[in-house]
């Protein structure tokens, strides 16, 4: 009994970053309702709200199912609800009023709240752990435009919060002369934006000073793979130039 309850109060966990699943529920349950595109996306919408925050019912009608009028929409929603109550938890998803909802954190564990709680609290190494990859990769509905390019900006946004954090993380340990794991940051920021030729370049310059001159090589070799595959260009004279630099030894100071 008390072995349950406890399973209880930690809830499940819904993954959204490096790929959707569901941890903590039976196998079939999880499938069941990560099968439902509408379901998953209706929890994403409400996971990725501002803390606490609270989503109206007609902002995710609108986003989830924009192809039906006002009575069958809000039809839709509440079979959605009753889903994804009917495996989580009643208590898993919140009312305020008749019109509003939020996910409850004590019912559901999400792993992007966990994040950005963790940068919140300037647990910068946490926060890019926790990053796996994009948030939810490949996933789309297609006759949502709205939700499609809603997640879209979730998911710039979370990449340039957790871009800034891992930055933000190697300038702190080579600030407290951990050049070990600063290196590893810095490689790590270039991999996690992968157009940002400033940072590309003071990660060069960063590794250059720590002393891995052929680290900043590679992440510049890398980058130019990328650049030249996805987008058929190539990098920039000054990003070029200070390659060349670190290449035949001259001071880039």
């Amino acid at each position: 009994m008390t072995s349950a309850t406890s399973q209880s109060a930690a809830g499940p966990t819904f993954q959204l970053l490096g790929g959707v699943a569901l941890h903590g529920v039976p196998a079939e349950d999880a499938e069941r309702l990560l099968t439902q595109s509408k379901v998953v996306a209706l929890l994403a919408c409400l996971a990725l709200a501002a803390p606490r925050a609270f989503t109206r019912r007609d902002r995710l009608v609108g986003l989830l199912w924009p192809e039906l009028d006002q009575p069958h929409a809000r039809t839709a929603l509440r079979k959605a609800l009753h889903l994804a109550r009917s495996i989580l938890g009643e208590d898993s998803i919140v009312s305020r009023g008749d019109e509003e909802l939020a996910l409850s954190p004590h019912a559901l564990v999400c792993d992007t709240t966990e994040l950005r709680e963790a940068i919140e609290r300037g647990l910068l190494a946490r926060a890019v752990e926790l990053y796996q990859d994009e948030l939810m990769p490949g996933f789309h509905l297609p006759e949502c435009q709205e939700f499609d390019g809603w997640l879209e900006e979730q998911r710039a946004t979370l990449r340039e919060a957790i871009v800034a954090a891992c930055w933000a993380l190697a300038q702190n340990l080579e600030a407290s002369n951990n050049g070990t794991l600063a290196t590893k940051y810095a490689k790590k920021v270039t991999r996690l934006d992968k157009t940002n030729e400033r940072l590309l370049r003071r990660a060069m310059q960063m590794l250059d000073r720590l002393g891995d001159r052929a680290g900043a090589l590679t992440v510049y070799d890398e980058f130019t793979r990328r650049l030249r595959k996805d987008l058929d260009a190539d990098p920039s004279p000054e990003t070029v130039k200070l390659a060349e630099s670190l290449r035949t030894g001259r001071s880039i100071a």
